[in-house]
């Protein structure tokens, strides 16, 4: 059996800030680029910054996507942050169309004009079902964010958190094993902390 917290590598830059808040949680993750290390995780987290097509060519030539679907396929717990959620759905918006995961069906849009993009900073997340990565979090709370994409899953009942930002979008999307946002808990103090914590108990 491999490590209990694997975190994904593929070049993206909030790797770091992940896994020192995983840490500061209490659980030491292994952040590695070997598939067969993360096919052995019993919780996944792929974290992103980043345009989706880098995402996917990363993801497919580091050999990371089979393990990825096999894993959240496995019924054991995964997490997504920021390009980690977008890549999930089935196709990116983010110049042109790219195929992503299609783990959980819907687009990624870009966000409307008339608001400065990115979106970045803090803003509320606006809790619109239960779920147990909310424990201990206030509805309301601030999250940071960095984007300027959002995911628009077809099935609404996979969203779980939203947030304003020229347009209501979803920022926590959850599905059996899958929980992911597009905020970055890593840079949202002791809410974001708060969140891997949750997560890393259901694991």
């Amino acid at each position: 059996m491999g490590r209990k917290v694997v975190i994904v590598d593929y070049g993206a830059g909030n790797l770091r800030s992940v896994a020192r808040a995983v840490a500061h949680v209490g659980q030491e993750p292994l952040v590695t680029s070997d598939p067969r290390e993360a096919a052995s995780a019993e919780a996944l987290i792929v974290p992103g910054v980043g345009a989706a097509a880098d995402t996917m060519r990363n993801l497919r030539e580091s050999g990371m996507v089979e393990p990825v679907r096999e894993h959240i396929a496995s019924g054991r717990p995964f997490f997504g942050v920021c390009m980690g959620q977008q890549a999930l759905l089935s196709v990116s918006e983010e110049g042109g169309e790219h195929e992503c995961l299609g783990i959980i069906p819907g687009r990624v849009k870009k966000l409307p004009p008339g608001h400065k993009v990115p979106h970045m900073g803090w803003n509320q997340v606006r809790q619109t079902a239960p779920h147990p990565i909310f424990e201990g979090i206030p509805d309301g709370s601030y999250f940071y964010f960095v984007h300027s994409y959002y995911p628009e899953p077809d099935d609404p009942s996979v969203v779980i958190g939203e947030t304003e930002y020229g347009v209501t979008f979803p920022s926590v999307l959850a599905r059996d094993n899958i929980v992911a946002t597009q905020f970055h808990p890593e840079k949202s103090g002791e809410m974001g902390l708060r969140m891997y914590a949750n997560f890393l108990s259901l694991a």
